[in-house]
């Protein structure tokens, strides 16, 4: 297995474990409660959840997106020093032939 593969391999299991984080995470199942609760019968989807609960998700949603900010950032990071490396070890071994 090359530098090639492995750099794209390791970005898409990043990203998977990142969607899985958001989506189990506190505001997708407060999401998906809101959801189940308002196909029941509960309230209408206009008021699905209180103002207080409503105001705690977006806390939490925020949350989420700084840390998949975060998370990105140091994927980018993580790819920029591989690819520096990649780079080096191409221009040492180039002329050893």
């Amino acid at each position: 297995m090359g530098e090639d593969v492995i750099v794209p391999i390791f970005g898409m299991l990043t990203g998977i474990v990142i969607v899985g984080m958001v989506v189990m995470g506190p505001a997708g199942r407060a999401v998906g409660n809101a959801i189940t609760y308002w196909l029941a019968g509960g309230r209408k989807a206009q008021g699905a959840l209180p103002s207080a609960e409503l105001d705690e998700v977006h806390e939490r949603l925020d949350a989420q997106q700084q840390q998949l900010s975060e998370l990105a950032e140091r994927q980018d990071f993580t790819e920029r020093l591989l690819a520096q490396g990649r780079d080096k070890g191409a221009l040492a071994g180039g002329g050893e032939r």
